[in-house]
């Protein structure tokens, strides 16, 4: 019999696979012999993330340390997604406190995570994992993952031999938990259903559309729709050197002003990006040939969101000394447009971007500055009057410049204006991004921008969901 129980020993099995301790949620529980929360609405394991605090912060005293574990178990707003914002800036960012013990510095930031290494952390699954808020109803989520006592992802599994059991009910049942115990999902940057055969990740604000598949593992082999998907979404997200790195890079909230819409990158985006963060490392470096490349990824599969995943990572990156991002489009719509999104992401980038009204006040963005920095521009502000040569504007070389649609503005370095633009920045690394077939693009592209770094045809972007919709 193919059951619900056999799915969650296997999911736990993959888990310890990948070197998560794995326990039963009864043997921790308040009434347990070895209890690890002193009630059921504690969702947080106490002494868990009280010494993986005390390893990562020895420099922080241990009231401050108390400090921190307060303000991560009490909630500052009246709504849950405000409040798993508030937390997601704490896991990127760290925790902010104060040392009242006399030192110089008296502020300090507490990490949460050990980000860089993966294995100084505490990582843990637990099953059926009951809770219980005030007097509603107890829920019991099949699947908790932990870091470091921190709940950050929830499972919800279902029998695929009963024909009522499907993905979709068990994304209800997350909006019921939802209702029902949100103190837990305070903490949650996945969800993840499955039915054993079918396996969907998505956020808390996801509708059932934007529950996604997860095809690879690796990044380079792609399962066919439907092989051991709860498998592979298991070993593709939660693999330990990958999953702080996803949190940490590819989730962010949108937020206009009157709606927060939390999104996280398919497995597209995630590979593609890291792809290119390395190759565009790679072209800055002293013997770069300043082409990190072009990635394709068809329209509607999310190419505005992976550049501003790729240009938030590559901002972040140790070896590229807070560099400058040059976004380029062939349009005044679409520089507005894609301004606003990379504006709605701007949490992932750490500062807002901006905007160049003209010639002349691209030119003064870009030659005030010594580092850091979106920009916004039209190529065609990179024009001269008279056709002559460009002025240097930076001659860093730690400008990346991304191109919008790439193939249509990019390709005369004759007399063109892809030839003033490296003018003006002589030592700029260029990427770029086309939702065109290759087909059509490909010699002006690869000549000018280096070779493909990643592909996501219509192909595969239909086999994910005919929507071809990825977030």
């Amino acid at each position: 019999m193919y059951t619900e129980s056999i799915v969650e020993e296997a999911t736990l099995e993959w888990f310890a696979e990948l070197g998560f301790g794995v326990l039963h949620g009864p043997d921790i529980d308040p009434e347990s012999d070895a209890p690890e929360r002193a009630g059921f609405g504690d969702v947080v394991l106490r002494g868990r993330l009280e010494d993986a605090l005390a390893r990562l912060n020895t420099d922080i005293p241990p009231a401050s340390l108390e400090d921190v574990v307060r303000k991560l178990t009490v909630t500052e707003f009246p709504n849950l997604i405000e409040n798993n914002r508030a937390f997601h800036r704490f896991v990127t960012d760290g925790v902010p406190v104060e040392i009242h013990d006399g030192r110089d510095a008296p502020h300090q930031t507490a990490r949460l995570f050990d980000l860089d290494n993966p294995d100084n952390n505490d990582w843990l699954v637990v099953n059926q994992f009951t809770v219980k808020e005030g007097q509603g109803q107890a829920r019991r989520p099949d699947v908790v993952v932990f870091v470091n006592g921190l709940p950050l992802a929830v499972i919800e599994l279902k029998n695929i031999a009963d024909p009522n059991a499907t993905v979709l009910s068990a994304f209800k049942q997350f909006q019921t938990y939802k209702q029902d115990i949100p103190g837990l999902f305070t903490f949650n940057e996945a969800l993840l259903v499955s039915d054993g055969q079918d396996a969907r990740i998505g956020t808390l604000t996801a509708n059932m559309e934007w529950f996604l598949p997860w095809r690879t593992v690796d990044g380079t082999t792609v399962a066919p729709k439907g092989q051991a998907a709860l498998e592979t979404v298991i070993r593709g997200v939660f693999d330990r050197r990958w999953f702080l790195d996803y949190i940490r890079h590819f989730i962010v909230f949108e937020d206009d002003g009157a709606t927060i819409v939390k999104k996280m990158a398919g497995y597209h985006q995630y590979h593609a990006v890291n792809k290119a963060v390395d190759c565009a490392v790679r072209a800055t470096s002293a013997g770069g040939d300043q082409k990190a490349g072009v990635i394709w990824h068809t329209q509607g599969s999310g190419k505005s969101l992976s550049m501003a995943f790729f240009a938030g990572k590559i901002m972040q990156h140790p070896d590229m000394g807070n560099p400058t991002i040059v976004v380029l489009t062939d349009r005044n719509d679409l520089d507005g447009q894609l301004h606003n999104n990379f504006h709605l992401a701007k949490d992932v980038l750490r500062e807002p971007p901006e905007q160049a009204d003209s010639r002349e006040d691209l030119r003064g963005l870009l030659s005030a500055r010594e580092s850091g920095g979106v920009i916004f521009t039209t190529v065609q502000k990179f024009l001269t009057e008279d056709r002559g040569r460009h002025p240097e504007l930076s001659d860093r070389r730690n400008i990346i410049c991304i191109a919008d649609e790439a193939h249509r503005s990019q390709y005369d370095m004759i007399d063109g204006v892809a030839r003033r633009i490296r003018e003006a920045l002589p030592k700029a690394t260029f990427i770029g991004f086309t939702g065109t077939p290759i087909s059509l693009t490909g010699k002006i592209t690869t000549q000018v921008f280096g070779d493909y770094i990643d592909v996501y045809d219509i192909q595969r972007a239909v086999e994910d969901g005919a929507t071809v919709r990825i977030y």
